[in-house]
């Protein structure tokens, strides 16, 4: 009997994405085993590690670039647009490579996180395209205007091609796409238990007083570190290998080790909007602080999310950059709604994909 076969398409931005997309990846390998993953992104191998437990082919490629940054969050929008162009102008060559590979391995179905091309793809290879997602990269583009308008307006025909969506929570309307399926709250789950983090990494300050700070797979330059000389008897945990060395400072350098594997038994993440970060922190039930972002739309939904659903602090750039970090001793802001926010988003998606490819078999 040949193994059904999902071909999974990442968006080329940041960790985020590939994180999300391979925590479902791995949900759907742990139902059904027999399904051959095809993880098809940039994101580097240990990456995808960290999620999938068992085998997966890396097929590393992009077919699309989200946002040219040099941090988290700082942007290059002329050489964004220069790089969309490029790919405009070669997404025949691109799709055509793709459907010969898709077709050479029989792939059944098509999972994207949320490559535009994907539904090109799909469509020539005969193949249907699913999607999943909090927003499009239409959404982004648009609120930028003048040249970024033409590239919206054809991301927004692509999606429209695609089959369907499964839209995460803490969304845009996603109005391009016409079969829409809302789902739950996707994410990791920790790998470790707290005992055995605490005594690995010599963490001994209270819960409340254990912080960790992720900024993504971009890091963020401008942090004002010096600040936290002022919590002695606090402990922060940070992935930013340019951090300093200060004395209360846990510092994670082992890849094996990710932000939600420190979330129970930290107070609090400070963090920028994103939709992994968030989810993560909002499944496991830790207090978001988060700094504004102006110039990606998709921030204000995010912002919403949580504020809606999640115990909060929202900052402004000038409180996160300049202040004193005195926001530390307030205590956060409960949630607007009381209803809670659904987080079953990696088995409701998963279900659906195994659905499918064993009526494929039959």
């Amino acid at each position: 009997m040949e193994r059904p076969i999902l071909y999974i398409a990442i968006t080329n931005h940041g960790f985020g994405h590939a994180t999300r997309t391979a925590s479902v990846a791995s949900t759907i390998q742990k139902l059904c085993p027999e399904v051959l993953l095809i993880m098809v992104t940039t994101a580097p191998r240990w990456l995808l590690e960290c999620y999938i437990e068992g085998d997966f082919i890396h097929r590393p490629r992009a077919f699309d670039l989200g946002v040219v940054q040099a941090d988290s969050l700082t942007m290059d929008k002329a050489a964004t647009l220069e790089k969309l162009l490029e790919i405009k102008k070669n997404q025949n060559s691109l799709i055509a490579s793709e459907v010969n590979f898709i077709r050479q391995n029989r792939v059944n179905l098509i999972l994207a996180d949320i490559p535009f091309l994907a539904s090109l793809i799909g469509k020539a290879a005969n193949v249907p395209c699913w999607m999943m997602s909090n927003f499009g990269w239409d959404l982004i583009y648009r609120d930028w205007g003048g040249e970024f308008i033409e590239i919206a307006d054809w991301i927004s025909e692509c999606y429209s091609k695609c089959d369907r969506l499964f839209r995460l929570p803490f969304h845009e309307p996603m109005q391009a796409f016409s079969n829409i399926t809302d789902v739950g709250l996707t994410g990791g789950s920790p790998h470790y238990s707290a005992d055995e983090l605490r005594s690995t990494w010599g963490i001994t300050a209270p819960i409340e007083k254990t912080i960790l700070l992720t900024f993504g797979g971009l890091g963020l330059q401008q942090i004002p570190y010096e600040n936290l000389r002022q919590f002695p008897d606090w402990q922060f945990i940070i992935f930013d290998k340019s951090a300093p060395d200060l004395p209360n400072f846990v510092k994670i350098n082992e890849k094996k080790y990710r932000p939600v594997d420190f979330m129970p038994i930290c107070g609090r993440v400070v963090s920028k909007p994103g939709f992994g970060t968030f989810a993560e922190a909002t499944r496991l039930g830790v207090p978001i602080v988060s700094v504004t972002r102006d110039d990606f739309a998709e921030g204000a939904f995010l912002l919403e999310g949580i504020t809606n659903y999640h115990q909060h602090q929202i900052l402004t750039s000038r409180e996160f950059f300049a202040g004193n970090w005195d926001f530390l001793n307030q205590p956060p802001q409960q949630p607007k709604q009381s209803q809670p926010v659904h987080k079953d988003g990696n088995e409701a998606i998963a279900k659906a994909v195994i659905d499918y490819l064993q009526q494929q078999k039959n």
